[in-house]
């Protein structure tokens, strides 16, 4: 993810020739290199073993005792994980798998056919859900990565892969926001879609104001917050400090290649998922402590 190797074989490639990475990971000149496919079947047991959670907590160990983080101002957002599959591999349940009628790349005729998530899944990865991102937008298979950050710094302290269903990133916020430790009265920010009156209520229900951008008036469904929250000026703190949660997304998609899933289900993407949550932070760190004091 630091370097930005996009497979398990090219890491392979680079350690062959890379001193550097020899170095970190023990090996010498001459040493010969583990075969991909050792590394591959190695990481079913990092899996089993909840090594990206145990990673992530001692990433936020360090923050912690070099005090970076804020433990009463948190922000919340979202964002579209492609799926490592197509949109020629959803067929109904009910229905047996036809023959491939190609080499590889069979060919499909979904005309007139609506496809739903009650009714469709996709072959290759059944987790995975179409999804829309907008109005208007095409339906895509994939997931919804989740991100709880703090203000100070951008930091992450949260991350969850769950299905994309329309309610995701409500359910999310709310599980995660329950995580929190007790103590204080929190605030936590976000875009419009978190405007909702269950949202808000059980935001609140948990001690924590919900500083959420507000739907305009002229909106149907109306807003709710009002100038209670909003006169405040932690509420527009809150709404400014909305961009550093876009700056983890970006560098997760950009450099930890993150744009498009290369991995299958969902334990093995949330799984991966927080592993960038954790290199997104040693970089944060390394930038926060090289400041002067």
């Amino acid at each position: 993810m630091l370097y930005t190797i996009r497979s398990e074989r090219l890491l392979m490639e680079e350690l062959d020739y890379s001193v550097l990475f020899r170095w970190f990971v023990g090996l010498g000149m001459d040493d010969p290199v583990w075969d991909a496919t050792t590394v591959t079947k190695n990481r079913d047991r990092l899996l089993a073993g909840d090594v990206a959670e145990a990673f992530f907590q001692e990433v936020m160990a360090e923050a912690r005792l070099a005090g970076l983080l804020s433990d009463e101002h948190f922000t919340m957002d979202w964002t579209l994980l492609a799926a490592w599959a197509t949109k020629k591999s959803v067929r109904r349940r009910d229905t047996p798998p036809d023959a491939p009628n190609g080499p590889g790349n069979p060919t499909g005729d979904f005309r007139d056919e609506e496809r739903k998530n009650d009714t469709h899944e996709s072959t290759t990865d059944p987790d995975a859900r179409l999804y829309k991102e907008s109005t208007g937008s095409e339906a895509r298979l994939a997931y919804l990565g989740h991100l709880l950050t703090e203000n100070r710094h951008g930091l992450i302290v949260d991350a969850l892969v769950t299905s994309a269903t329309g309610t995701a990133e409500r359910d999310a916020a709310l599980t995660m926001l329950g995580e929190l430790p007790d103590g204080g009265r929190a605030t936590v920010g976000g875009d419009k879609n978190y405007d909702t009156r269950n949202f808000v209520r059980e935001t609140r229900e948990l001690d924590v104001k919900p500083h959420v951008a507000q739907y305009p008036e002229t909106a149907r469904r109306g807003s709710a917050i009002d100038g209670r929250t909003t006169r405040h000026s932690g509420y527009a703190i809150s709404q400014r400090k909305r961009k550093l949660v876009e700056q983890a997304f970006r560098w997760m998609k950009t450099v930890g290649l993150l744009r498009k899933l290369h991995r299958r289900g969902t334990p093995l993407v949330n799984w991966i998922f927080t592993f960038h949550a954790a290199a997104y932070n040693l970089v944060r760190l390394r930038t926060l402590l090289a400041r002067p004091a």
